[in-house]
């Protein structure tokens, strides 16, 4: 039952100049196509961002939340929180949600003082930080793709075409992925984002 609503591709690669997110555009509801023009890739704050796959009201309830609290926190403190920093959080308000969980899957990336950090999260909070993931249902073949083409020293261009080949892949096998992809970047010194128009060759 969970994956009907978890149809969605995102991906996250972090390399040691920053950290690259993106995700398809669709939203599905079993054999449904609701939407062919959804955001699932959120800058959080300048140096922070999201990419995510569920039911798309959670996905945006998430993103928003997440939101609040960052931007609460450097508003009263006067500094920015560090990427670690937000994801433990989003884990804390996931897991305040465990007995009626968002359906969610989320990655956090972003790049502060210590380098550039990916995290991985599940519906209830559940957080690991890695170099590169996918979540969603097209996650088994993009991080296929991924992994036999990754590399921690390639720059942030060569990490961007490497996400955007993972998700248009996995829209070429998995029906709820498609319709465009959303595309974060994240640099030491600049911060990107870009739509791009893919059409199905099947």
């Amino acid at each position: 039952m969970a994956q009907a609503y978890t149809g969605a591709t995102a991906v996250g690669i972090r390399v040691n100049d920053g950290v690259v997110l993106a995700a398809e555009k669709r939203v599905s509801y079993g054999g449904f196509v609701m939407s062919k023009s959804a955001r699932k890739v959120f800058l959080i704050t300048g140096r922070l961002g999201i990419a995510c796959a569920g039911l798309f009201a959670d996905l945006q309830a998430v993103g928003r939340m997440l939101e609040a609290e960052v931007r609460f926190y450097e508003v009263s403190l006067k500094k920015t929180m560090k990427t670690a920093a937000a994801a433990k959080l989003l884990a804390n308000i996931l897991y305040s949600y465990k007995l009626f969980p968002l359906i969610s899957e989320t990655l956090v990336g972003g790049v502060d003082e210590e380098g550039p950090h990916l995290f991985v999260l599940d519906p209830v909070g559940s957080v690991i930080e890695d170099d590169y993931a996918a979540v969603g249902s097209g996650a088994p073949i993009a991080i296929g793709v991924i992994e036999s083409e990754y590399r921690r020293d390639a720059g942030l261009d060569e990490a961007k075409q490497l996400a955007i080949k993972a998700v248009k892949v996995a829209m070429e096998r998995d029906a709820s992925s498609g319709d465009g992809i959303d595309v974060l970047v994240i640099g030491k010194n600049n911060v990107s984002e870009e739509s791009i128009q893919v059409k199905r060759t099947i």
